[in-house]
């Protein structure tokens, strides 16, 4: 347990000073091309599409936890510390996050609105074309703000439940539901995995809203952030990523909203004004949780040799 947390710092070290390395060869992105070579609706009858999807997912999920429990349960101790942390850093982005939607306020601020509906495209399904600034801007902190949960407490979550395999199970379903997860031709090979990664997300979500209340409760905007989160956490699809949006659009004071289907939060300033606000909540929800993750581990690790 003790070496757990200290994978959890080392990990998130290393996410802070290499980021997210654009690489073919990223595990994430093997594991994309995979996810991508099978789940094409069109390769299948229409009948064992659903069928399709859940053993594609079970495979899916089992090849790419597989490398990361072998690190996990046959490296010895000096292989895993210097392993370990790398392949947990590849189960979760939190500078990236940041990265992007800082590329998206650098469009708009020393480019243009074109520049900045085409960097936050890249970050959203939605139509970006007709986008003014304020909603290029929420897309972007939508987007930040919901994978607050995807991106770093959900695997550091199931990290310190399954170890290096629960970290790697997760991201594979994350990233199936990313890829499958829509209500078009692909919702009948992509159900499962939605509703798999909507079960993953359930607990650590609502951890992370009760992390983010605590914070603005610190910071004397508690009545806010409990308002937007008791009003506005179901509007936006799904039952996870409507809570950290919610709560943070309410302590920070900002509306998110994507035109003709929810609007989150109340516009007590813009988003170009609050944007570095809504940062530094997301680095606080992920620096509490990664803390107390550490201490329970090493308290774990501790009462084991008692």
């Amino acid at each position: 347990m003790a070496a757990a947390a200290v994978v959890v710092a080392a990990s998130l070290l290393v996410d802070r000073l290499i980021g997210d390395p654009h690489s073919r060869h990223h595990p994430v992105a093997l594991l994309g091309r995979f996810i991508g070579w099978w789940g094409v609706p069109d390769r299948y009858p229409v009948r064992i599409q659903r069928s399709i999807g859940v053993a594609g997912a079970v495979l899916t999920v089992a090849l790419f936890a597989a490398p990361f429990a072998l690190v996990e349960f046959v490296a010895p101790w000096y292989l895993y510390f210097l392993l370990a942390p790398l392949l947990l850093k590849a189960c979760l982005a939190w500078r990236a996050l940041e990265e992007h939607a800082a590329a998206v306020v650098r469009a708009l601020e020393s480019e243009s609105i074109d520049a900045g509906r085409s960097t936050v495209g890249m970050m959203v399904s939605r139509d970006t074309a007709r986008l003014d600034p304020e909603h290029v801007l929420s897309a972007a902190y939508e987007s930040m703000t919901e994978n607050l949960v995807d991106s770093i407490v959900s695997p550091l979550f199931y990290f310190g439940l399954f170890g290096l395999a629960g970290a790697a199970a997760f991201r594979a379903v994350n990233t199936l539901d990313a890829m499958l997860g829509y209500r078009d031709e692909r919702a009948r090979i992509g159900w499962f995995p939605a509703r798999i990664d909507d079960i993953a997300n359930f607990i650590p979500a609502r951890l992370t809203g009760l992390i983010l209340l605590a914070y603005f409760a610190a910071k004397g905007r508690f009545t806010p952030a409990w308002a937007a989160l008791c009003r506005d956490r179901k509007k936006r699809p799904g039952f996870n990523g409507g809570i950290p949006m919610a709560v943070i659009a309410g302590g920070v004071g900002v509306r998110l909203e994507k035109p003709g289907f929810y609007t989150i939060g109340d516009a007590e300033r813009t988003l170009a004004e609050a944007g570095a606000e809504i940062v530094r909540a997301v680095r606080a929800a992920t620096i509490i949780f990664a803390l107390a993750e550490i201490a329970a581990l090493f308290l774990l690790g501790f009462m084991s040799y008692t």
